[in-house]
């Protein structure tokens, strides 16, 4: 769906989300081509472009000259215009990551952790946003994005098992962490965060639709259609690890048997390399104990191929996204067990791109995906803008604590 702005006035911060998302999304651009886009006119986008450069968020570049005339200035993200900090909390451990507008990570933390209990997090947290604003001491920091396990709020599932968070049930997470701060701070669950991520810097880039695995501790997913990340109604849409795919299978915490991430998933492969040695860690395997490896990679693998066939019969996406927290080697093992895929809507004739893309961002891609939703929940469009006060917002809002007037006009 294509973002359109408004003349109005008091339209003006939307306006000015409207025409820094195109350029986002677009980058690099020319400002008639926003204009068109975004149904303002020239004059007001480049009124809007103007002051964007002053905030330091856009940046221009001449193109090469075609033909007579001046050649055009095409416009993009200025990297360094902003950062945002990203946390991903799982049963194991707690990252951190700075990043910039253009995706790129400045630095990272990971710390390891368990019990992952709030009071020794929230510890945590202090010391590795401290680290991470003191990579960009001067820099514009947006806010903090939190990625955490799945599902949110639901009694059988959020708090119970190793792929859960136990004893977080009532943690306000993203209010402790703004009285923390300072900061706006924004808290999604593990795939949808990562999903983002792979939408504004990644493999999903250039598609309009698709789904988003992500294998971790536990396994999850997330649709993204049109842009945008489809949330459902309780932010729970994608929890496709809890899908009972294998009828009689293992037990699960949720209660149920079969579900997915009782085979797909780090903790599925920790079970059973435990069996084995109970000194085994999943980060070793490969070089440790390759024979459970590869014993859980063919238990895994049908598993698998139903649950993408699955995905491609509910939502026809365009492409499948498969990515982790498990290591590349390991990641890449499971991604080559898909083949040969289950018949499903996605044999269409004519097909241009691949069913399944690799994402093999690792770790990295969460923290990522954390930090973009922060920038994006600071920065994008959001409609409850358009009747807000500018003084009402200038003092917290980074599109509207921006130049005068008379600097645009200098």
């Amino acid at each position: 769906m294509a973002l359109r702005g408004t003349n109005q006035e008091f339209g003006r911060p939307y306006n000015r989300r409207i025409v820094l998302e195109t350029i986002r999304l677009e980058a690099p651009i020319a400002r008639g081509d926003i204009a068109r886009q975004v149904g303002l006119t020239v004059q007001t986008v480049s009124t809007i472009i103007r002051e964007l450069e002053l905030q330091g968020f856009v940046m221009g570049a001449r193109e090469a000259p075609k033909g007579r005339g001046l050649p055009r200035t095409s416009l993009m993200l200025n990297p360094d215009g902003g950062f945002a900090i990203g946390l991903h909390v799982t049963p194991v451990g707690i990252g951190a990551a700075l990043v910039n507008l253009a995706g790129d990570i400045i630095g990272s933390r990971y710390h390891a952790l368990a019990p992952v209990t709030p009071e020794r997090s929230f510890e945590i947290f202090e010391i590795l946003i401290a680290e991470m604003r003191a990579l960009r001491p001067e820099g514009r920091m947006l806010g903090i994005g939190v990625a955490m396990p799945g599902p949110n709020d639901v009694e059988s599932m959020s708090f119970v098992g190793p792929t859960t968070l136990e004893g977080w049930k009532g943690v306000d997470v993203g209010a402790r962490l703004t009285a923390m701060t300072g900061l706006p701070t924004f808290v999604g669950t593990e795939p949808s965060a990562a999903a983002l991520g792979e939408r504004l810097y990644g493999k999903g880039r250039g598609l309009s639709s698709f789904y988003y695995l992500y294998v971790g501790v536990g396994f999850g997913g997330a649709m993204v259609h049109g842009g945008s990340v489809l949330l459902g109604a309780h932010g729970n849409a994608g929890e496709i690890g809890h899908i009972p795919l294998v009828p009689d299978g293992d037990l699960c915490p949720c209660g149920n048997r079969g579900c997915l991430e009782r085979y797909v998933s780090q903790e599925a492969l920790d079970r059973r390399l435990k069996a084995v040695d109970p000194t085994a860690r999943v980060e070793t395997a490969l070089e440790d104990h390759p024979e459970v490896v590869e014993a859980w990679i063919v238990e895994t693998a049908p598993v698998l191929r139903r649950a993408i066939a699955t995905i491609e019969n509910l939502f026809d996406p365009e492409g499948i996204v498969i990515s982790g927290f498990v290591s590349e080697a390991l990641l890449r093992r499971l991604f080559a067990a898909t083949e040969p895929l289950m018949h499903s809507v996605a044999e269409r004739s004519g097909r241009t791109s691949p069913r399944l893309l690799l994402s093999t961002e690792g770790k990295d891609a969460v923290m990522r995906g954390a930090a973009a939703l922060a920038i994006s929940g600071v920065l994008s469009p959001r409609f409850g803008l358009l009747f807000a006060g500018e003084e009402e917002r200038a003092e917290r809002d980074p599109i509207m604590a921006g130049p005068t007037k008379k600097e645009v006009a200098a």
